[in-house]
């Protein structure tokens, strides 16, 4: 009996003991938002076992993070606003770049925008970022609207324009933090605007063309576009871009194109960051780490064909995306892009109440 009491105490200090080296990290993305192989390999070379678990809103994000214990080591949220939010609210660990040596592979011009939210890039590594501008079916627009622009805002906002594609389905992000300041920059108001003014021209705008809007989309239209149920949409770069890819393969003849309209479009950046309370923050600095590895970022923009910030992995990317403007814009497109910065509470409210009247229409 003593024998196999001693025998049993053995057992268990080995079963401690193994679960005590087990590591581990715990990943919270957008859903279909990395490469599986990604995940494969860096479990294979490091022995890192990775719990993935995936969210669709930024609200769903942020109220797990600020609400603490989430469990979660490495989490992907937008510069804004729920990025900068965190920051502000020390809901996150600063990097340690002792432990990140490919963090300075990053496109330092892209870091530099990303900084109005995280001043110093203190919290966070780009992952993938993208645009917000207008997904379109060609053949539709060609028929309806032919005399319509494929090169502004003014092809949805001008409400003539949106009348006439009404019938063949129009949708927007359900989204006033997307939304709002793209409208702004059209009707030549600072993006950033918190005057109530500003505001009211916006709703003005959008209640001029809320008659022909068949939806308000919370995760973009992706299947809508590539199955040609709708022919417009404001939405990412990246879903249009995957809308497109789905559409051609599905040999439907739907042909979907992305309109970074020129007055100006939004930059969104999706951070690597590490929340406060992180349980396995090591683990959490060798994937993010990994993650930054030119071929794999290459191999996740490939996947999901969103462009990513890792310089050097652009010769890997397929030619059909890195050469593709809509999802690597050049230059002379990107100087007219913009980014904004954290919105005080009180104008998110007011954000907020002007967003919820117009969906109900009113």
């Amino acid at each position: 009996m003593r024998l196999n009491r001693m025998l049993l105490a053995v057992l268990c200090l080995c079963a401690a003991g193994a679960a005590a080296q087990e590591r581990v990290v715990n990943v919270y993305n957008w859903t279909d938002y990395i490469d599986p192989y990604a995940i494969d390999r860096f479990q294979r070379e490091t022995g890192i076992t990775v719990r993935y678990d995936v969210y669709d809103s930024l609200e769903t994000l942020e109220g797990k993070l600020l609400a603490g214990r989430s469990g979660y080591d490495v989490v992907v949220p937008t510069s804004e606003p729920t990025f900068s939010r965190l920051v502000r609210a020390g809901a996150l660990l600063p990097l340690d770049r002792t432990r990140l040596p490919r963090l300075s592979g990053l496109d330092a011009a892209l870091m530099q925008r990303v900084a109005m939210s995280d001043p110093g890039n203190r919290f966070g590594a780009i992952y993938l970022w993208g645009s917000i501008g207008l997904g379109y079916n060609a053949a539709k627009l060609a028929a309806l609207a032919p005399q319509a622009p494929r090169d502004s805002w003014d092809l949805l906002l001008r409400p003539e324009n949106a009348r006439l594609l009404a019938r063949c389905g129009i949708t927007l992000l359900d989204s006033a933090i997307d939304v709002v300041p793209s409208v702004l920059k059209y009707l030549g108001r600072s993006p950033d605007s918190t005057d109530a003014a500003d505001l009211a021209a916006v709703e003005q705008a959008l209640l001029a063309i809320r008659p022909y809007v068949r939806a308000f989309v919370g995760a973009g239209a992706v299947e809508q576009l590539a199955s040609g149920e709708i022919c417009l949409a404001l939405d990412y770069s990246g879903d249009v871009i995957q809308a497109a890819s789905r559409a051609r393969e599905a040999g439907g003849g739907v042909e979907v194109r992305y309109l970074a309209p020129k007055e100006g479009a939004q930059l969104s950046f999706d951070m690597l960051a590490i929340p406060k309370d992180a349980p396995h923050p090591q683990e959490a600095l060798a994937f993010i780490d990994f993650v930054l590895r030119p071929d794999v970022m290459a191999g996740i923009t490939n996947r999901v064909r969103y462009p990513n910030a890792v310089t050097a992995s652009l010769p890997m990317v397929s030619p059909d995306i890195r050469d593709d403007p809509g999802i690597y814009p050049p230059e002379a497109m990107r100087a007219m892009f913009f980014t904004v910065g954290p919105v005080p509470p009180e104008a998110a409210r007011a954000r907020s109440r002007m967003w919820a009247r117009l969906k109900a229409g009113r």
